[in-house]
């Protein structure tokens, strides 16, 4: 299909419509004009309501089987495809979608296993469409706060970097992540181990070795709910990284360390909250930080507080207009993402992950 016309808006199918369809994408596509939402895939009344509601003249069809049916008998026309599904539909879904032309963004995590996911990157080559992740993440006020500090030198030569996604949730999600085991891309590592481990990644680059601890609490859970991991970078830099649904008490968000000054910062990017209670990414503030204890930077005599950037969720979306309609790089490279799950599933299979700077 190659790019979209620059004046054209981007024809979009949004798979699913639960958290991640309805909270994130919906939201994110109907702030930006350079898209179009054509067409949305939900089995669930409630939530074909909502989407009837907030995009009232998209084709709603109860699965995907249904989409496919109305793009080939020519009723429906798309540019692009957002999967908002379970890991293990991916694989399937994607070859489906680039086979027919179109563009692609899935959703984290990207797959089960690195099969799939150099299975998706390669059709996506072949059929000459963009096929890009929704790491959202990489866009967190907090996050983006810590790689300027890291990219400024304000820390100096950073040597420990901590992270931490902590909650209490012990009835668990209530969707397909609760039960889903390893294989099918299920457990925090795979969740929540796609957003920081991507993270560790683009703040010091390749990985050396990995190793981690992986804890289920509850025999109904079909992976780790309380993940550690510790990644040791070609760039001397160690990243311990921490992922706990059970955890009464949270630790900071953000402790990083450096040969000058450390940083640390409490709580969550609010962005997800706020897009959950219907907030509006076009609107001016969005994105601001909500109230919560400040972050604070130390050069071990003196602690200031530091104000955090802005959280940005609809830069993908921009980024991803540049790319469909200039040829811009996409926003999230599927490669970067891959690298990521090498990662993951070498944990899962109890090895030391070596020799990761060729990937």
């Amino acid at each position: 299909m190659g790019q979209v016309g620059p004046r054209s808006p981007i024809r979009t199918a949004i798979v699913g419509f639960g958290v991640s369809g309805g909270v994130f994408h919906g939201p994110l596509l109907a702030a930006n004009p350079d898209f179009s939402v054509d067409a949305v895939v939900t089995g669930n009344p409630a939530r074909t309501v909502s989407a009837r509601r907030r995009f009232p003249r998209a084709l709603i069809v109860p699965d995907y089987a249904g989409l496919l049916r109305s793009i080939d008998d020519g009723s429906l026309e798309l540019d692009l495809v957002v999967l908002g599904t379970p890991p293990a539909l991916h694989r399937d879904q994607v070859i489906a979608a680039v086979g027919r032309g179109f563009h692609v963004v899935v959703d984290k995590p990207f797959a089960p296993s690195v099969e799939d996911a150099q299975a998706m990157i390669d059709a996506a080559a072949a059929a000459g469409v963009v096929l890009t992740v929704f790491q959202n993440r990489r866009w967190d006020g907090d996050f983006l706060t810590v790689a300027d500090l890291v990219g400024s030198g304000r820390l100096g030569e950073v040597h420990t970097f901590e992270s931490r996604f902590e909650w209490w949730r012990p009835e668990g999600f209530g969707n397909w992540r609760d039960a889903a085991g390893i294989d099918e891309g299920g457990g925090l590592l795979t969740d929540l181990g796609s957003h920081l481990i991507d993270q560790a990644l683009r703040l010091f680059g390749p990985v050396d070795t990995a190793r981690a601890d992986l804890r289920r609490h509850s025999s109904g859970a079909g992976g780790d709910e309380d993940s550690f991991t510790e990644l040791r970078h070609a760039s001397g830099v160690v990243s311990r990284l921490w992922m706990n649904g059970v955890a009464p008490a949270q630790g900071p968000r953000f402790h990083v360390l450096g040969s000058r000054a450390g940083f640390t910062s409490w709580g969550l990017d609010g962005q997800e909250a706020a897009l959950a209670a219907g907030g509006d990414p076009a609107r001016h503030g969005y994105g601001a930080v909500p109230s919560r204890e400040p972050a604070r930077l130390s050069d071990g005599t003196t602690t200031v507080d530091v104000g955090l950037a802005p959280g940005d969720y609809p830069a993908f979306y921009r980024l991803l207009a540049d790319a469909l309609h200039r040829g811009a790089p996409p926003p999230v490279e599927p490669t970067e993402a891959l690298q990521t799950l090498r990662i993951i599933r070498g944990l899962h299979a109890g090895t030391p992950v070596r020799s990761l700077a060729h990937i």
